[in-house]
């Protein structure tokens, strides 16, 4: 389990790691916070973003939201195009993110992505 970004969490209840968005703490904050070594990982929203939280030590990346996304209504797409340029030039995982579904799946692979996340579609997901 992956805690969205409280990493004191992680002090108190044996998960895996947390995920910290732009405007949360730093990797490094969210470390010492859950006091033991855990995976920390962080939102980007651009190709800059994705090397500069490399850099910053996170050891994975969500990347996006690749189209318009109910669930951030005010960030800007940022489209198929670094896709390929990201997963290229980042070395540690690389999620893709925002608006994607069965409809635009296939556009999003073909564009380079190997893991993608799908929050909305599965929500939304009919049940039989």
């Amino acid at each position: 389990m992956i805690v969205n970004d409280h990493a004191e969490i992680a002090s108190r209840i044996p998960v895996e790691g947390v995920h910290v968005g732009q405007n949360d703490d730093s990797i490094e904050i969210a470390r010492r916070r859950a006091c033991r070594k855990i995976v920390v990982g962080k939102s980007t929203h651009s190709f800059e973003q994705a090397l500069a939280r490399k850099r910053e030590g996170a050891d994975y990346i969500g990347f996006g939201p690749i189209f318009a996304t109910p669930t951030k209504p005010d960030y800007r797409p940022i489209g198929l195009w670094d896709i390929s340029r990201v997963y290229a030039e980042v070395s540690v995982p690389i999620f893709c993110i925002g608006g994607i579904n069965i409809d635009n799946l296939q556009s999003v692979i073909d564009a380079g992505a190997k893991r993608v996340v799908m929050v909305s579609a599965c929500l939304n997901a009919h049940s039989s």
